[in-house]
């Protein structure tokens, strides 16, 4: 379980956080019996967008905390990392 910390939101991002937990789930896919799985990168990868992936930088080089996580040559990354403080 993680550290708890002091509620530093602001009122306004407060209510919004409230009202889109508040929101209906989505309605699972109507996907037909015979559909394919597919894994997320190869998912992301078709759409060439930006994937965000948990990660560390170290001297300059990029390095993603999951070992399982292989990116295509030349892929569009966000690295997203978590104040240790």
């Amino acid at each position: 379980m993680g550290i708890s910390r002091t509620d530093q939101r602001s009122q306004e991002r407060r209510a919004r956080d409230e009202r889109i937990a508040a929101e209906p789930s989505l309605a699972p896919l109507d996907l037909p019996a015979d559909a394919a799985a597919v894994s997320v990168e190869a998912h992301l990868a078709r759409q060439r967008r930006p994937l965000a992936v948990a990660g560390v930088v170290e001297n300059g080089l990029v390095r993603p905390l999951d070992p399982a996580v292989k990116l295509p040559e030349h892929s569009r990354v966000i690295i997203v990392a978590t104040d240790a403080t």
